[in-house]
């Protein structure tokens, strides 16, 4: 494979790893706001009503963030049945297949990501709660994470096609 395709497979997994475990990290922010939420409303009779939102949007954030690195490290749910079986090359065919249906797939998100988050800044979107927070910062996320999902799915086809040449990356 040429130096260039190399490099981008580097990067493009180097900022999936960065990325993934920034992710991993969200879970301790989730955690403490819950205990704060219980301990201002159990202990203190004080309810935070942003305490619930704020973590159903940080565990958005999770979900989008982990996925480049899925894909990165193959973790993603696979049906094994014939799969175990096939040699790394026929592994790499099929792969290759479902890569360009996964491909499909979010460039579609993309494309509807992109129309939501515009529809959000152009209408000043909020979420109609007692907290009312804007959506613009998360559907934001959601685009720039499909990006980067593509970013790594196209990661794939470069690996999938080193493996059917026998070389790797």
């Amino acid at each position: 494979m040429p130096q260039i395709i190399r490099a981008y497979v580097r990067l493009i997994d180097r900022i999936s790893d960065l990325v993934g475990y920034f992710a991993a990290s969200l879970i301790f922010v989730m955690v403490a706001t819950l205990l704060f939420d219980a301990v201002t409303r159990n202990v203190l009779n004080i309810p935070v009503h942003w305490a619930i939102e704020f973590t159903q949007f940080t565990l958005a954030a999770y979900y989008f963030m982990g996925g480049p690195i899925t894909l990165k490290n193959n973790s993603h749910v696979r049906m094994d049945l014939w799969y175990a079986n096939l040699s790394d090359k026929g592994k790499a065919r099929l792969d290759l297949l479902t890569v360009g249906c996964l491909i499909f797939y979010l460039s579609v998100m993309l494309v509807g990501s992109i129309s939501s988050l515009q529809y959000a800044i152009d209408t000043n979107e909020k979420r109609f709660s007692m907290w009312n927070p804007s959506v613009i910062p998360i559907k934001a996320l959601l685009t720039v994470c499909l990006v980067l999902m593509l970013m790594q799915a196209v990661s794939l086809v470069f690996k999938h096609i080193a493996t059917l040449r026998g070389e790797t990356l």
